[in-house]
């Protein structure tokens, strides 16, 4: 999908955020115009090939045009093996989809996420449920309020 087919269907479009883990994958949502981010859905790993087929089909689903991917930068900024593995993750959903896939640091979402839920007073088991989601959201929404002011490009 280039450029002007995104315009004349209107707004930004939809954008799908992933945090990428060994056991489990957060997904985050945009709305049409790429101004909120939500929680969607935790997806439990199982194999590649099925983990693409879910993957693909909630990018159907919700017409999704572009994916942001929580890249693990080490504290220092640098890439270490887990940066190198979520790389390799980045160029198989970018090959299996077409679309852009986009890595954005990820630096500290999850310990934000867990003190959101802690603050909200949310069970310890509830917690892990949700966790990967919570991280996604805040991954897509720094990514979103970053395009907002441009401070990324696409």
């Amino acid at each position: 999908m280039n450029d002007s087919t995104a315009g004349r269907r209107g707004g930004a479009g939809r954008t799908l955020a992933l945090d990428y883990g060994d056991r489990r994958i957060g997904i985050a949502l945009s709305d049409e115009m790429g101004i909120a981010a939500r929680p969607l859905m935790t997806l439990a790993r199982t194999t590649w090939p099925k983990d693409l087929d879910r993957l693909t089909a909630i990018i159907r689903e919700h017409d999704v045009r572009r994916i942001v991917v929580g890249l693990p930068l080490d504290m220092d900024g640098g890439r270490g093996g887990r940066a190198r593995i979520t790389e390799t993750f980045i160029g198989r959903i970018r090959g299996a989809t077409g679309l852009p896939v986009l890595p954005w640091d990820e630096r500290l979402t999850t310990v934000q996420a867990e003190r959101i839920l802690i603050e909200g007073d949310v069970r310890r088991a509830r917690r892990r449920e949700v966790i990967d989601q919570v991280a996604a959201v805040i991954l897509l929404q720094t990514w979103l309020d970053a395009q907002r002011a441009g401070d990324v490009a696409e």
